[in-house]
């Protein structure tokens, strides 16, 4: 990297403790339980009544400052990235009012008054474009100061609907600053993707508007989604931005993309669910081919032949910008326009290199865990990390690529490499703790909790939650104003 390197020194989760078991629920639908165990994942969480996006987020920023031994002087800079705001005014000023809370009844002193405080939106890309000015931030006039990003959000879809096995909450919160001690972030070697991509996932304020709320006030956000339409936008978005960083990509000792890719130590991306991500990677690794050298379009003919593709019309889908603003035109959202690669795709995930290009550690609880939106990508990587140190990996020095994406459409391909001394940094992580002792919701429950009629349940010790809403009757109008406390 050509400037001081900044970067990563820290990781926190909060996941509330609330869970659906996928297996009961196909039972309770009755969907194939194999399909959705194979394609989606094991398990989602929940957020309790009086939980949402900044309380969360308020419990893993406290837990990152404790676990890390962040002195709340030094952070100028606290971000959050989300999805699930409940309020169109404050953002992450909120998460800063429970810390600083907090802080004092535990006799410590606030943040410091200089800290900014931003709030970043764009689907599940917000904590990612937060992690970038962050960094930004730390290489300009934040220099000397640690910088904080949380990532925070409640996945949720109507029921029966495709989406609904695919919800979950979380939030993860990173801490930021000069020579990092687990990962740096290469700014300078990246990759950006963005379109206009119309319905293909969106939250309208309309369909919101006129609920009824429960008693804490959180309206149900379920978004208009094209099922089809949104999986082609995020396949498209991928190979864009990966167009961008291979063409970034120093070519030394001989190096090009495909390789570039196999040296990876890890990669994760954006995991709405497994099979997702997995596609995900599979269209990088063929556009990585397809612009390869000799050797490398060898494997590509022998891929496409293998699943029985015109390798001329692979190469052509991988090489071209396609127009899904073509699609939205003609009303013609369900078709593919990457057959071709698609199937060689499908080939592709059987094959050994692939299984050498899957990052393993992490997909366990991320399983178990759900869709996360803007905190997915991070506590994927949080996992995996953990598993990593817990396996006794010798990663100093080795390269981690992260693809962050957001439907509407943008996408970021971020390069990181780990520190010699990451291990002490990621002994201090504590996914497992995170991820411990979740309570199984039954059918009756998760109907109630899911349309917002379920009381309050048993709050846990260390976490933030909602107090009350108000209800304009204090001495000036407060009407849905939420109000938090902290748990001790």
């Amino acid at each position: 990297m050509g400037m001081d390197r900044v970067g990563i020194s820290g990781m926190a989760a909060y996941l509330p403790p609330l869970q659906v078991d996928l297996e009961q629920w196909c039972q309770w639908r009755g969907d194939s339980w194999a399909k959705v165990g194979a394609v989606i994942g094991q398990a989602f969480r929940m957020p309790a009544p009086d939980e949402n996006a900044y309380t969360m987020a308020a419990t893993a920023v406290l837990r990152l400052m404790e676990r890390y031994d962040v002195d709340p002087s030094r952070v100028g800079y606290l971000a959050l990235g989300t999805e699930s705001s409940t309020d169109n005014s404050a953002g992450a000023v909120l998460v800063r009012g429970m810390l600083d809370q907090a802080l004092m009844e535990q006799g410590r002193q606030p943040l410091n008054r200089a800290c900014e405080v931003p709030e970043f939106k764009h689907a599940c890309l917000g904590g990612v474009y937060a992690l970038k000015a962050a960094l930004r931030y730390l290489r300009c006039d934040g220099q000397g100061k640690q910088a904080i990003v949380v990532c925070s959000d409640v996945a949720e879809y109507a029921r029966q609907t495709s989406g609904e096995p695919t919800q979950g909450a979380g939030a993860m919160a990173i801490l930021l600053e000069a020579s990092p001690t687990l990962l740096s972030v290469d700014l300078e070697l990246a990759g950006s993707s963005s379109a206009y991509r119309g319905p293909d996932f969106r939250k309208p304020l309309s369909r919101f508007v006129g609920q009824q709320p429960s008693r804490y006030a959180q309206p149900r956000d379920f978004p208009v989604v094209n099922g089809k339409y949104s999986t082609t936008c995020y396949l498209e978005a991928a190979l864009s931005a990966g167009r961008d960083l291979y063409q970034r990509l120093p070519e030394q000792d001989g190096r090009r993309a495909p390789q570039w890719l196999r040296d990876q130590a890890m990669i994760y991306l954006h995991r709405p669910y497994q099979r997702m991500a997995e596609n995900g990677l599979a269209y990088l690794y063929l556009l990585a081919l397809n612009n390869g050298d000799p050797a490398d379009r060898a494997e590509l003919l022998a891929l496409a032949g293998a699943a029985a593709v015109d390798a001329d019309s692979l190469s052509a889908e991988l090489d071209q910008q396609t127009d899904l603003g073509a699609l939205l035109a003609d009303g013609n959202l369900a078709l593919d326009p990457f057959p071709s690669t698609a199937a060689v795709a499908r080939h592709l995930r059987s094959e050994p290199v692939f299984a050498r290009l899957t990052t393993r550690e992490g997909t366990g609880a991320m399983q178990r865990i759900g869709n996360l939106y803007t905190a997915s990508l991070p506590a994927w990587m949080a996992a995996g990390i953990e598993d990593a140190w817990r396996a006794g990996r010798d990663l100093s020095g080795r390269s981690l690529l992260a693809a962050g994406y957001g439907s509407g459409d943008a996408a970021e391909l971020l390069v990181m490499r780990f520190e010699p001394g990451w291990a002490k940094a990621a002994a201090r992580l504590d996914f497992a703790g995170a991820m411990a002792n979740p309570r199984t919701l039954g059918q009756t429950e998760y109907e109630a909790l899911h349309e917002g009629a379920s009381e309050r349940t048993e709050r846990r010790a260390g976490t933030f939650y909602i107090d009350h809403v108000g209800t304009g009757d204090s001495p000036f109008d407060d009407t849905g104003i939420e109000y938090y406390s902290y748990q001790q």
